[in-house]
């Protein structure tokens, strides 16, 4: 783990693993409300599961990105993939769900503020694969005697 992206995954995994752990024990009523939220903006994967499975699931997946984060051997790429694509699908229930916009389809409504905030995730995660996919071409550039450039035009 480069040292300058300890902040960003330490932050995020923590909230991450913690949200997870939190579900695993979740009852029905939670189990049903989280399965709902899933069904109505995925129903093509979620919508005929049970809800106590789906809320199963959905820790486990939280407490596999949180891990992912936190865990100094995965890599920054990895982690940034896992990042994203969590923070991605909690967008999607955001831009699919009208409830939680306001009129315009972007800006959030009362009830969309705690989700929209999830954008951050995105954010981060990108961070992290955008600089772990340049820091391994610089490290290829390096082995083969390559210039930076050539391995990785898109950075510095």
């Amino acid at each position: 783990m480069h040292p300058t992206h300890m902040p960003i995954r330490i932050a995020t995994g923590a909230f991450i693993l913690n949200s997870g752990l939190s579900k695993l024990g979740a009852d029905e009523d939670t189990a049903a409300f989280l399965h709902g939220a899933a069904a109505s903006t995925y129903p093509a994967v979620f919508k005929d599961m049970e809800p106590k499975k789906f809320a199963t699931l959905l820790a486990y997946g939280e407490i596999g990105v949180g891990a992912a984060l936190l865990l100094p051997m995965v890599p920054a790429t990895v982690a940034g993939a896992a990042l994203t694509g969590f923070g991605a699908s909690l967008m999607g229930m955001y831009f699919t769900n009208p409830a939680m916009t306001q009129d315009d389809g972007i800006r959030p409504s009362q009830e969309g503020t705690a989700v929209a905030k999830d954008s951050w995730l995105v954010g981060a995660g990108l961070t992290l694969l955008t600089q772990g996919i340049a820091g391994t071409a610089k490290k290829k550039a390096r082995a083969t005697g390559k210039k930076i450039r050539e391995a990785a035009p898109f950075t510095n």
